[in-house]
């Protein structure tokens, strides 16, 4: 039998070696467990790749995902994130920074739709970016603004990550939720602070309307009735789900048939929507299942060699006890979140580093939040943040990639000082699951 430091030089050396020569994540990630397992144990068994694909594959829970996706796609194809800019622009374009925080909290709202994050900044991209740039806001600011509210689509439930996280770490996904929606708030606050402190004191950076072009008090009111409907169900998903009153499968069922009223509310709810909703459900979802296949077959060969404890001796020796190892993990994650996507990071750490917390004695729900506002991260940092490539592919001319990763770096610190403060105050993340459940 070959030590577990080989053993794990050789399975991440195939997998990367796979990743390089631009396999897929799931193939790559598949390919290595079964070629591991076969090495190590021989064709007799073989059978135990197909039994963990097949356990994963007939968990309940897995159907709340091609859900909550076709919730999101058809809000999103009903006109909402329009309507929702519009009413914004109306309440908040006549003071400093207001379009801007209006697109961080459209960017929250969309993200409580459609659960991932590249659908919210390509979105507020085309909707947003344009009105603020026509008003003369700092293109930084404003780019900067689009990137980082974009990323919370991880983050607010129902966060696509999330159900991943929680099925694949054994996981509560209800107290997932609630202690997501905690630390959206608290970055939302923190967004929106910076941009109102930054626009109070240099005006250039985020000017207000002018007063002719200010909407009226009227105008204000009549805006609210066109997000009524949707804002509506998210708050009956959401919810019905943290109060216990539905799983996240029956909540998300709740949702997919709600979105085809707003939208047919809206006089959206067309044979090519309905269609390319469901295209893009297949696609998503198919891309996630897939996934997950073989990540349990991964975990379960990095698992039975006795990943967890070489892991764990190589984070001993951080300084510092368990809070060293803690924060050793967050290093970890960010150095990874600079050039891996969020579900192959974490494929890679959850098996090894979630035991290892809950041996510590931290709450799995706690370290689970720290890691999704980990990946919200990885959306931003150079070089291969997700949202900067979604942005490059849509920003008018003019604007360059330079500007983009200029434009984050305010919120990629923000992130950060949101990540300390969770990690000195638990109770930001553990309050809600605690009084929930």
């Amino acid at each position: 039998m070959i030590s577990i430091e080989l053993a794990t030089g050789l399975i991440f050396g195939l997998f990367i070696l796979l990743i390089v020569t631009g396999l897929p994540l799931v193939f790559a990630l598949g390919a290595a467990a079964v070629v591991g397992t076969y090495f190590l144990w021989g064709p007799q068994s073989l059978h135990l790749a197909a039994i963990r694909a097949y356990s994963a594959a007939t968990s309940f829970l897995l159907l709340a995902i091609p859900l909550f996706i076709f919730m999101g796609c058809m809000l999103e194809r009903s006109g909402i994130a329009k309507a929702l800019y519009e009413m914004m622009h109306k309440w908040l374009g006549g003071i400093r920074g207001g379009l801007a925080v209006g697109t961080v909290l459209v960017c929250a709202i969309f993200a409580a739709m459609v659960g991932v994050s590249g659908a919210a900044t390509v979105t507020m991209a085309l909707v947003a970016l344009p009105s603020m740039l026509r008003y003369n806001y700092n293109k930084h600011l404003s780019v900067g603004t689009i990137a980082a509210g974009g990323a919370l689509g991880v983050l607010i439930p129902p966060s696509v990550l999330m159900i991943v996280l929680g099925l694949y770490t054994n996981t509560s996904i209800g107290k997932l939720f609630a202690g997501g929606m905690a630390a959206g708030l608290l970055l939302v606050i923190l967004f929106a602070g910076y941009i109102l402190i930054a626009s109070f004191f240099k005006p250039s950076l985020g000017p207000a309307v002018p007063i002719e072009e200010r909407a009226s008090t009227r105008e204000k009111i009549l805006s609210l009735k066109a997000v009524g409907l949707p804002v509506g169900l998210i708050v009956l998903v959401l919810g019905s789900l943290i109060a216990g009153l539905a799983t996240p499968s029956e909540a998300a069922g709740v949702g997919a048939a709600g979105s085809m009223l707003c939208a047919a509310a809206a006089r959206q709810l067309t044979w090519p929507a309905v269609r390319e909703a469901a295209l893009t459900t297949l696609r998503l979802s198919a891309m996630v299942m897939w996934i997950v296949f073989a990540a349990n077959m991964f975990t379960a060969l990095y698992t039975a060699i006795g990943a967890e404890q070489l892991v764990k001796d190589a984070l001993a020796i951080m300084p510092g006890g368990e809070w060293g190892i803690i924060i050793g993990m967050q290093l970890i994650w960010f150095i990874m979140g600079c050039f891996l996507d969020p579900l192959g990071i974490m494929i890679i750490t959850a098996p090894l580093f979630f035991p290892i917390v809950m041996q510590l004695g931290f709450d799995p729900v706690w370290f689970g939040i720290l890691f999704v506002v980990n990946m919200e991260m990885a959306f931003l940092t150079p070089p291969f943040g997700f949202n900067l490539f979604y942005l490059r592919g849509v920003v008018p001319k003019g604007i360059t990639m330079g500007d983009i990763y200029r434009s984050v770096l305010p919120f990629i610190m923000l992130q950060a000082v949101a990540l300390v403060l969770m990690m000195l105050f638990p109770d930001i993340i553990m309050f809600l699951p605690d009084m929930l459940f």
